[in-house]
């Protein structure tokens, strides 16, 4: 028995409870609050955006958490042409809620695989 009161001596403790603090705030604040990760947040988007479209998710271009969730640019094979440089992609722009769902999309861009952007002069 001298074991057991031990332990729950050694678990309310204050090195205990500040390890116990540390974990949770190493999984960021968006774990504590139930939301998703970053990493969930795009396997969620990508998927649910193939969904609704029909249409192969390719890579996510852009990431980033907004007041109201998450905005992601992902790009997205429209149309496969021979040979494969040929082919149609575009750039959804993916609006979803803090939770992953999806709130809305737009396509933003629309372009042959093997193009590249204009340069333009002074900008990056």
């Amino acid at each position: 028995m001298s074991n057991t009161s031990n332990t729950s001596k050694s678990q309310n403790s204050p090195d205990s409870q500040n390890s116990t603090e540390s974990k949770k705030s190493d999984k960021g604040d968006s774990a504590a609050e139930g939301r998703p990760g970053p990493m969930e947040v795009l396997r969620d988007a990508r998927t649910q955006l193939a969904e609704l479209t029909g249409m192969t998710a390719e890579s996510v271009s852009s990431f980033e958490q907004t007041e109201d969730g998450w905005r992601l640019e992902i790009e997205v094979l429209e149309l496969v042409r021979v040979p494969d440089t040929m082919s149609l992609l575009a750039t959804y722009q993916v609006d979803l809620d803090p939770h992953g769902g999806l709130t809305g999309y737009r396509r933003v861009r629309r372009y042959e695989r093997g193009r590249a952007d204009p340069h333009r002069p002074g900008g990056h």
